[in-house]
């Protein structure tokens, strides 16, 4: 393993290889080493993840190389394997085997490039962003560039080829494994990739456009994306950007802001006549906003630690540049004015709703305006009258199945609207809502109406997170056909309230057994407000209070995540 390789041997794995991603550097080499030194073994953490086996299993690359790109730095020898490149130092002047220096994991590699040196020299260069944990508080991604000089012989093209081949191979190793679970469908975007950001700078305090340029752009360059940024000037911009635009010269779509940019992003392509081809593109959040809350649930998916802002913005912004993409569901809802829209995130009446539109005027304070406004909404604590109707994901408990009835009339959001049977829609139809009659209907025999008419709030969310600190469903994923509704009784105390919000930072806020509280997992809901009192909010945007519907559509979507 301490041999160098032969050069013949490199130039035949860099003719095998394809053409790499990143592109080459025109650097000279005869400055300081950028790299950072590691810790002797064991080998670098990552995060919470295991470490990984011992050796990171057979050797597919060797040779002994620089150890940084000015002439004369000290020797070391690299051993590449499918999961890991080992450092290792040369022994003691005693001799016997060399040292392991460090084991970098190409699970956190975001890009490789090869360039010409000095003196007929070449180097290749990897960067990685290990998880590195502080003294006190969640491990965070922290860049770290390793850089080894190739100088085996006086012929320059000889030695940048077999930089080229280290580099290559190692780019091709840091491709995620796509995984095989059954009923995933996974993808990895290509590599050059091209991808358009939308990117709202009044979001959240304002930094969203200073965060882009400082944190996420140096990444994607590494990783060999090109972005073209896309600055949205008004509400709804966005939505007429991604419903207009010919969206075949980019690979993925990017939302640098709120939730509330993605519901308007989501809904643009929902009008396109070409919906179902332009929905199989991957989508991209990156956190900009004050709740962020997919964001913070697509980085609990991926089981990294709860973080926040830049710590949030660096882990969501290495998703996307590892580029593995899977299946989201969306759903869709109907309004008693015939608006039919289509949401990611959340549907909320009361309490919530009020903490989210009633603290705008403060999100100058980031993720501290909710914390404001729910002290606010506390102090002057409403109760709201409806109806609340729901299909169960499952039996519930005590409950017979529901009958087999032939489906019933569903609406496209329109009363009485009837739409097609499933099947035979017309191209580029919307997907039917085969779980809903009509609003001016009652709902089905086998549905359940809750008996309470008074509720504090009612919440239907299909991610885990409603912000980024506060874990409401902890069992949501991607796609798991469910809608998680949650609704609260009238009659909960203040300081009973409050405790469940303090409980639902950690996830706990069911162990607490409120009696006020109820949850259950549905695949379809109904609303109906007794007056139009209340906000009522989807995503985050604020609604008219009237009567609303919503049913699940199962990966309806794609959208990166880390696992």
């Amino acid at each position: 393993m301490n041999g160098a390789a032969p050069p013949a041997l490199a130039v035949a794995v860099a003719i095998a290889g394809r053409r790499g991603g990143c592109q080459q550097r025109a650097a000279a080499a005869g400055g300081a080493p950028r790299c950072v030194p590691l810790p002797v073994p064991p080998p670098m953490a990552a995060g919470r993840r295991a470490p990984p086996e011992p050796g990171g299993g057979p050797v597919l690359l060797q040779g002994v190389f620089g150890a940084g790109p000015a002439p004369g730095a000290a020797v070391c020898s690299l051993a590449l394997t499918p999961r890991e490149l080992q450092v290792l130092r040369p022994a003691g002047s005693s001799g016997g085997s060399p040292v392991p220096d460090a084991a970098l994991r190409l699970a956190d590699c975001v890009g490789s490039a090869a360039f010409p040196a000095a003196a007929a020299a070449a180097c290749f260069s990897l960067v990685c962003y290990p998880f590195r944990g502080p003294r006190w508080g969640s491990p965070a991604r922290q860049r770290l560039e390793r850089t080894f000089r190739v100088s085996l012989g006086p012929d320059a093209e000889g030695n940048l080829r077999i930089a080229q081949a280290w580099s290559r191979r190692i780019r091709e190793l840091s491709v995620p494994a796509v995984p095989t679970q059954d009923g995933d469908s996974y993808g990895v975007l290509p590599r050059p990739c091209r991808a358009l950001v939308l990117l709202n700078p009044q979001s959240g305090a304002g930094r969203a456009l200073e965060d882009f340029q400082a944190v996420v752009q140096p990444m994607l360059a590494e990783a060999d994306i090109a972005t073209t940024v896309f600055i949205t000037e008004r509400p709804h911009h966005a939505h007429e950007k991604v419903r207009d635009e010919d969206l075949s010269q980019w690979d993925t779509l990017v939302v640098m802001a709120g939730d509330g940019l993605l519901y308007e992003v989501v809904n643009g392509l929902m009008e396109r006549p070409d919906w179902e081809d332009t929905m199989k593109k991957p989508l991209c959040i990156l956190p900009g906003g004050s709740g962020n809350a997919l964001a913070a649930s697509i980085n609990h998916y991926a089981g990294n630690d709860h973080v926040a802002k830049k710590k949030l913005l660096t882990n969501c912004a290495f998703i996307l540049c590892k580029g593995l993409h899977t299946q989201m569901d969306l759903v869709s809802l109907s309004t008693a004015s015939g608006k039919r829209l289509f949401s990611f995130l959340g549907f909320g009446w009361g309490f919530i709703s009020d903490v989210d539109i009633d603290s705008e005027k403060y999100r100058r304070l980031g993720n501290a305006r909710f914390t404001l406004g729910t002290l606010q909404c506390l102090a002057k604590l409403r109760v709201y009258q409806g109806r609340l109707s729901y299909l169960p994901a499952g039996p519930e408990q005590g409950t017979p199945s529901p009958p087999r009835d032939p489906p019933a009339p569903v609406t496209n959001g329109q009363a009485g609207h009837l739409l097609p049977p499933a099947g035979t829609e017309a191209a580029g139809a919307l997907p039917a809502d085969s779980l809903l009659v009509p609003l001016c209907q009652p709902v089905p025999a086998h549905w359940t109406v809750v008996p309470e008419e008074e509720f504090v709030t009612v919440y239907a969310i299909y991610q885990s997170h409603l912000g980024t600190n506060l874990l409401m469903a902890p069992a949501a994923r991607l796609h798991d056909g469910c809608i998680h509704l949650f609704y609260l009784k009238a009659g909960i105390s203040r300081v009973a309230l409050l405790k469940l919000f303090l409980a639902m930072a950690r996830g706990t806020h069911l162990d607490l057994n409120c009696p006020h509280l109820r949850y259950v997992p549905v695949r379809a809901f109904r609303l109906e407000p007794r007056v139009a009192t209340g906000i009522m909010t989807v995503d985050g945007e604020a609604l008219p209070c009237e009567a609303v519907q919503g049913q699940i559509h199962g990966r309806l979507c794609r959208v990166l995540s880390g696992s």
